[in-house]
């Protein structure tokens, strides 16, 4: 700062006074009056850049979108906030709502049998379905029906929705399924330990709920409870929902299944929890616990 100050004062000075400038191609000395203007010196500095245009232009495009990636985040991180608040609420509605459904059924068969009747419940609308034989001596048509229920392999199990249609092509596929009727503990091991996604014709893992919300959100479905509740209420979404799970892997059955006396399939949900499927005359039965 000193020699830029000493500069500009000694520039000062000499505004204006007659200097000798030498000619290079004469050799000669002429006067000449010096001029010299400290705005002229500022606006060339101006001119000259200290870096490089093509430098300032992606420090500005980087700053730009550095910009814009901090905005999205916080967005996301608002978005996540409230979303996860709206989870919460409607798994505390469901609670209610299958504590509500559990006390109705009691309360029904306790009035009944005050009155010396029997309380019938409704028919099951939901079905977990087992297949328990390969594919050796299958009709084409039972194949077929395997293939419509989408188990292609042995011991592959899936929801399907009870009605005459599935009814018909269970009792024609009968010979290599076993089939019960789930509770809401059995519904929510099975896809929380043991539920996958079809994802880009691939099987992903459950592991975050915006896999479900990415899947099936035009649906209203953003969460695991929600996809818990529309296959265990046989909700008007159930069939997106349910073609969004893959067909679950179980385990083989503990024991041998030929000499048991009550014909019965332990099929292991998880290492927790069993499901047992007896096969009794033409309809079979499921006790979930």
């Amino acid at each position: 700062q000193r020699l830029a100050c000493k500069i500009n004062l000694l520039v000062r000075q000499l505004e204006g006074q007659s200097v000798e400038v030498l000619n290079p191609l004469t050799g000669t000395c002429a006067k000449e009056n010096f001029s010299f203007s400290v705005d002229a010196m500022a606006d060339a500095e101006k001119k000259v850049p200290a870096v490089p245009e093509s430098l300032l232009k992606r420090r500005k495009a980087f700053a730009t979108m550095k910009a814009m990636r901090v905005k999205k985040m916080l967005a996301e991180k608002k978005a996540r906030k409230v979303t996860r608040k709206l989870i919460y609420k409607r798994a505390e509605k469901y609670h209610k709502e299958y504590r509500q459904m559990y006390r109705r059924e009691v309360r029904l068969g306790r009035t009944a049998r005050k009155v010396g009747n029997f309380y019938v419940p409704a028919e099951p609308k939901l079905a977990f379905v087992v297949r328990i034989r390969g594919i050796n001596g299958v009709s084409p048509k039972v194949r077929k029906v395997l293939q419509l229920l989408r188990l292609r392999q042995i011991f592959n199990g899936v929801f399907v929705r009870l009605n005459k249609a599935s009814i018909n092509m269970l009792r024609i596929a009968e010979p290599y399924i076993a089939w019960g009727y789930p509770n809401l503990k059995s519904v929510r091991e099975l896809i929380y330990k043991r539920g996958h996604g079809r994802m880009r014709k691939q099987r992903i893992a459950l592991t975050d709920n915006a896999l479900v919300e990415k899947a099936l959100g035009k649906y209203g479905i953003i969460c695991v409870e929600d996809l818990i509740h529309e296959i265990y209420t046989v909700g008007k979404n159930f069939k997106p929902a349910n073609n969004f799970l893959w067909p679950f892997k179980l385990s083989s059955p503990r024991g041998d299944q030929q000499n048991d006396s009550e014909d019965e399939l332990k099929l292991w949900f998880s290492k927790d929890s069993t499901c047992t499927i007896k096969t009794l005359g033409e309809k079979p039965s499921c006790s979930c616990h």
